[in-house]
């Protein structure tokens, strides 16, 4: 019995069509993991109400024996708990014979992060750049501003597009942030950045209300902060896209390269909690992998 006649794949197919209206690629998948487990036990499938935890930790091993990535093995595992989900609830199957296997944790994407030379050359770039159109002369200093407070601090996009000039402690050199969940933080703004915003508030007359406004003295929106970065990021060298939140990363992985401890870095990020903020030490600890094996003499 072919895959193509089997009346629970082919009313399972059709309750994520018209019911849970999945896309294409989704039924796709799904209907490739069902029919790719049916090859794979070949002769000795007999019927679907047949099939035990065992078989699929057989099949789990046998994917993991062939390398195959965890995203993928964990697709191919999503199709076969929503078949037998629908199996019991429609069919009524006594239980799911996938519920009880354990999966491979999911891979955890580690941030793209820049180099410290990406990162001045980016930092530069407004100062070099020439003023286009109705752009007040202010602009370049705004601009340069901008992504020194960035990198300088680490803020998320919302974070940064939020300020006032009243969150600014220029004696102390720091900026009071509201973060998510309305938790406030401070966080010390470094001397290029500060030198950087006293310009750009100096000459364009900056003294109260929103910290970054644009030509019409309104405040920046997120997605203008956002355009900000792509302008400069559109004259670089940068080969990859570069978000508000790369910054952030870049931010993090170089406090940490340079020994701040895990704790001040989460402190200075605004994470609730630590585990989030670990994933940057996965970075440095592949940073330093790369520097050892480039470096050291015998590493190869």
């Amino acid at each position: 019995m072919s895959v193509h006649t089997d009346s629970e794949v082919d009313s399972f197919i059709e309750f994520m069509t018209t019911e849970k209206n999945s896309s294409p690629k989704t039924l796709e998948n799904y209907t490739l993991a069902l029919r790719l487990f049916r090859e794979w036990l070949g002769d000795s499938f007999s019927r679907w109400r047949d099939l035990t935890s065992d078989h699929f930790r057989a099949y789990l091993f046998q994917l993991q024996k062939d390398g195959l990535a965890r995203s993928t093995v964990r697709l191919r595992f999503a199709a076969y708990r929503s078949f037998f989900k629908f199996l019991v609830h429609r069919r009524g199957y006594p239980k799911s014979p996938v519920a009880e296997v354990e999966l491979p944790k999911a891979d955890k994407a580690l941030p793209v992060v820049l180099t410290l030379s990406q990162i001045e050359e980016l930092l530069e770039l407004p100062m070099k750049s020439e003023l286009q159109g109705q752009a007040p002369a202010w602009m370049r200093e705004r601009d340069a501003a901008i992504l020194e407070l960035f990198y300088s601090t680490g803020l998320r996009l919302a974070e940064l597009a939020s300020l006032n000039v009243n969150n600014i402690d220029s004696i102390n050199e720091s900026v009071r942030v509201i973060g998510k969940g309305s938790k406030e933080r401070l966080v010390p703004i470094g001397s290029h950045a500060m030198k950087a915003m006293q310009k750009y508030r100096n000459i364009a007359g900056v003294h109260e209300g929103p910290l970054f406004v644009s030509k019409l003295r309104k405040r920046l929106s997120t997605r203008s902060l956002n355009s900000v970065l792509k302008k400069y990021l559109a004259q670089s060298s940068i080969p990859f896209n570069v978000t508000p939140h790369k910054l952030r990363h870049s931010f993090a992985t170089h406090l940490l390269d340079h020994g701040a401890d895990l704790r001040s870095v989460q402190a200075l990020l605004g994470h609730a909690s630590l585990s989030t903020t670990q994933i940057y030490t996965h970075v440095t600890k592949e940073r330093l992998r790369e520097a050892y094996d480039s470096a050291h003499p015998r590493a190869k």
